[in-house]
């Protein structure tokens, strides 16, 4: 194992804002779903067991480039950065295509 790089202030700050991204996008797909489980946003009936699904594949995805990233030496920003990567790779897709489908009018009573 090589030894750990130090940690590089403007690195931090990124891996901060690539957080504060998937923290943003995690909480928009929560709430479209929550909405679609309503009926109030339009999703497809598949999207249950694809909320279960996505997150054992992007979650061993994260272990592996975390991993990699701290066998390599790799930095403490450069590791959290590397552990971000693969769940946003879900979450950015995600918002992109439950916001397309668009929330519908509510009932006229």
């Amino acid at each position: 194992m090589r030894r750990q790089k130090n940690a590089d202030p403007i690195g931090l700050m990124r891996a901060g804002w690539d957080m504060a991204r998937l923290i943003g996008e995690a909480q928009m797909v929560i709430g479209m779903r929550m909405l679609g489980m309503a009926g109030l946003w339009t999703v497809k009936p598949s999207e249950n067991l694809l909320m279960l699904t996505e997150k054992q594949a992007a979650f061993t995805r994260m272990w592996m480039a975390t991993a990699t990233a701290t066998g390599k030496g790799a930095s403490p920003d450069a590791v959290l950065r590397a552990a971000i990567k693969p769940l946003r790779q879900k979450t950015a897709p995600n918002v992109r295509r439950l916001a397309r489908a668009g929330s519908r009018p509510f009932p006229k009573r």
